[in-house]
């Protein structure tokens, strides 16, 4: 398929992770025909020339069958707004576009579901399962067989070693290693430099206290 068969572009969020997928999208030649976003994006020279609005409710205006949705509202751990948006407009009949850098090395015998975004200098391995809308950051590292579940964020720098599993809204931080084979629940929070050595329950955020100590802190959902 080339570029010219592909849909345009409607982009949701104008902060700097929007930004930065926008910059992957433009670098593939994809037409982006608006930013939806609430403050001033006019000091983003990514954005110059593209038709900016100011309510989510203006994609309305476009054919849900004529436009693709990127959204580039960053994940930050224990939020669902990313989701939330996701589900409205999935909802309404509208279809999330999958965004990989070309400056990503992605084995073509992974599996990255549909809405995911994988950045620059990420490397995805081959075996490797990535859920629908994960966020793969900048440089991390999905080794071989690696299960990840829906809405994920492995930040940048992060590596996940072999046969790794982790279920939905797991969001590990930068720079932080996850031995092999192990499991991460769903809602755990992995803090940035951590390294993780044993399986994690539901709904944990975990960090690394000091050499080879952990700490594990349990919340509500």
């Amino acid at each position: 398929m080339s570029n010219s068969d592909l849909l345009p572009i409607v982009m949701i969020g104008g902060g700097g992770h929007s930004a930065v997928l926008a910059d992957i999208l433009l670098k593939q030649q994809r037409e982006i025909i608006a930013v939806i976003s609430l403050g001033d994006i006019s000091n983003r020279a990514v954005f110059s020339g593209i038709t900016k609005l100011s309510s989510d409710e203006e994609i309305k205006q476009f054919d849900s069958t004529r436009v693709k949705l990127v959204n580039g509202i960053g994940m930050m751990p224990r939020s669902k707004l990313k989701q939330q948006v996701n589900e409205t407009y999935i909802a309404l009949g509208y279809e999330f576009e999958t965004v990989i850098s070309n400056e990503a090395v992605v084995s073509k015998y992974a599996d990255v579901g549909v809405g995911t975004q994988i950045f620059p200098g990420a490397i995805v391995q081959p075996g490797v399962v990535i859920g629908p809308h994960s966020i793969v950051n900048t440089g991390a590292v999905i080794e071989h067989d690696c299960r990840i579940g829906a809405y994920n964020h492995i930040a940048p720098r992060a590596t996940l070693c072999g046969q790794v599993q982790l279920q939905d809204n797991v969001y590990v931080g930068a720079g932080a290693t996850i031995i092999q084979r192990i499991r991460l629940a769903q809602g755990c929070v992995v803090g940035a430099g951590s390294t993780i050595l044993k399986n994690v329950a539901r709904n944990t955020l975990v960090y690394t206290a000091g050499p080879n100590k952990s700490k594990l802190v349990e919340y509500d959902k």
